[in-house]
């Protein structure tokens, strides 16, 4: 008589066999995650992830720890970048995006969408420091170079994103350009250049 004739068997071998395949699978996945990672990633998470729960100080650790493993990780500049912002610390802040330009406009490659978005969204970063500190017309320039970039970025979040996360429409920075740029133009008694409210709510990128 066949081992298979007696169907519990048959059901533990199919068990048992589905269960081997799903293991084999899981460190498949987890061999193909390893060998596509670079060091410094894993601490990038973990800063993204504190930095999405307003975490500021110890996302900035997270990044910081991730250039230690990898000097000049877009994301983890980025990250810190934006952590500095979240608490107002714009000199540091700008000084991390200044140093992040200067790598990827050395660095990049044409055929590097991600470093490309990369830059587009450094770009708007340092124009929200220097829009915050009133310094127009370096923004303006900023949010230019942005939208020569990349000017997906530039042109802000999609449908998908005004459903999630926004109460109402943002404003996106080729939009603030535009409106810097008409204001410039008038007499400086009648520009209305700053609202606290809405600048400060102003959306940070990280590609």
């Amino acid at each position: 008589m066949s081992l298979f004739s007696n169907p519990s068997v048959t059901r533990r071998f199919i068990k048992l066999m589905a269960l081997l395949t799903f293991l084999m699978v899981c460190v498949w996945v987890g061999i193909t995650w390893y060998d596509g990672s670079v060091p410094g990633d894993f601490e990038v998470r973990q800063g993204d992830i504190q930095l999405s729960d307003g975490k500021f100080n110890a996302a900035i650790e997270s990044f910081e720890s991730a250039l230690a493993a990898q000097p000049d990780h877009r994301g983890a500049l980025h990250g810190k970048a934006a952590s500095l912002i979240a608490l107002k610390r714009y000199e540091e802040a700008e000084a991390t995006l200044d140093y992040l330009i200067d790598y990827l406009n050395q660095t990049l490659e044409e055929d590097d969408p991600t470093g490309i978005g990369a830059l587009s969204a450094a770009f708007i970063n340092r124009g929200i420091i220097k829009d915050r500190q009133g310094r127009y017309e370096e923004a303006l320039e900023d949010y230019v170079n942005s939208a020569k970039t990349d000017y997906e970025i530039a042109d802000g979040p999609n449908w998908v994103e005004h459903l999630l996360y926004y109460d109402r429409t943002p404003s996106s920075p080729i939009k603030r350009a535009q409106y810097i740029f008409e204001q410039l133009k008038l007499p400086e008694e009648e520009r209305v250049l700053s609202n606290p409210e809405i600048d400060d709510a102003q959306r940070m990128y990280k590609p």
